[in-house]
């Protein structure tokens, strides 16, 4: 738990162990700190990657448009709204795919460290900005690169950057420019088995941006499916990739992909056929409204944005364990570091190496 004021308290959602990880950094703070000099009175404003939600608890009275592109970050900043008595009925939560026909005056923005995705948010940005609205962004000082001007210039005239002020800079954004038809679906080839190659699709900020990572390779080339895994969930799915190894390699399983990030969601509708495949955009299993699964198989995350957090892969494993049917397998591939097994061997009865290499090792558990 961690409180900036005896009015707003935020908690991170997940909740963490670890007592280094706060909810908000200095660059919310340093945001806040701006708006203060800002007539805010019969403004629009709007909030883009609010992680926990700092900044819509205290920007509540203005009715900012929260941009979502997590599950979890949609369900901390309701959680913490709550956690003030403040409504959530009437908060709305569009999406980086959603179309809104009212302009904002003020858009805030943390730069995420993918920075196709910033230019992803500035695209989205500038959509929804009336032509006289500014951008304020937020980041970390040690974070900075020169590639952040540089995006910035490819949509707005205008950009000022702050002095530092407890380790963070703003950036503030005006006068937007014409925007371009540039489309941001990237693609890689990928040959699954030696099959002819197909071009793997993905929007920004997807997990392993410009190739297929190869940890997912490997795992790709190791995981060998039954007639029996009639029911397949491929959790943390990301573009989908591996799903769609499976659709090849059986082509009769019910294929269930889940993944936190809406973005991944919709990557992974570019590449796995539709037919007998199911996408949810969800952080926790017991969102699904399948409770059975043959199979589950996963490169589980645990990279968030600059975080380093295994915690995350732990829930899930959890869940998975409450999930998976009698005599089914959780297949996933990890870091050697990580020493998975370790959490596994305390949830499942059964729990092999299925191979490994200098740098990844896949465990098959039952």
């Amino acid at each position: 738990m961690t409180s900036l004021s005896k009015k707003i308290t935020i908690h991170r959602y997940p909740p963490t162990t670890n007592k280094s990880l706060q909810a908000w950094n200095a660059g919310d703070e340093y945001i806040l700190h701006k708006l203060n000099n800002i007539k805010l009175t019969g403004k629009n404003v709007s909030i883009f990657n609010d992680r926990f939600g700092f900044l819509s608890c205290h920007l509540y009275s203005l009715d900012p448009s929260i941009v979502v592109h997590r599950k979890s970050q949609e369900k901390s900043i309701k959680m913490n709204l709550e956690n003030n008595q403040l409504q959530t009925d009437t908060v709305p939560f569009p999406t980086l795919f959603s179309e809104s026909s009212i302009l904002s005056d003020i858009s805030l923005l943390q730069i995420p460290k993918s920075l196709d995705l910033f230019r992803f948010f500035l695209h989205n940005v500038s959509q929804s900005l009336s032509d006289d609205g500014m951008v304020i962004c937020a980041f970390m000082t040690k974070y900075f690169t020169p590639a952040m001007l540089e995006i910035a210039e490819e949509y707005f005239e205008e950009i000022e950057q702050s002095l530092a002020r407890k380790k963070s800079r703003i950036l503030i954004l005006k006068k937007k420019k014409s925007l371009t038809e540039d489309s941001f679906i990237n693609s890689v080839p990928f040959s699954f088995n030696d099959g002819e190659p197909e071009k793997i699709k993905q929007y920004p900020g997807v997990f392993s941006s410009g190739n297929i990572d190869y940890a997912t390779q490997f795992l790709i080339d190791t995981l060998r499916l039954t007639d029996d895994d009639k029911t397949v969930l491929d959790l943390g799915s990301g573009n989908g990739v591996i799903a769609r190894s499976v659709q090849i390699s059986n082509p009769g399983a019910e294929l269930h992909l889940m993944d936190d990030s809406i973005l991944a969601v919709e990557s992974s509708k570019l590449n796995v056929e539709k037919h007998n495949s199911h996408f949810h955009w969800s952080d926790s299993l017991k969102d699904l409204p399948k409770t059975g699964f043959e199979m589950i198989i996963s490169n589980p995350p645990f990279h968030f944005g600059h975080e380093t957090n295994i915690e995350v892969s732990l829930r899930l494993f959890k869940e998975v364990a409450e999930v998976l049917n009698t005599g089914g397998r959780f297949v996933c591939v990890a870091n050697q570091h990580l020493n998975y097994k370790v959490h596994l061997d305390k949830l499942f009865s059964s729990v092999n190496i299925l191979a490994q290499n200098k740098k990844f090792i896949i465990y098959e558990a039952s």
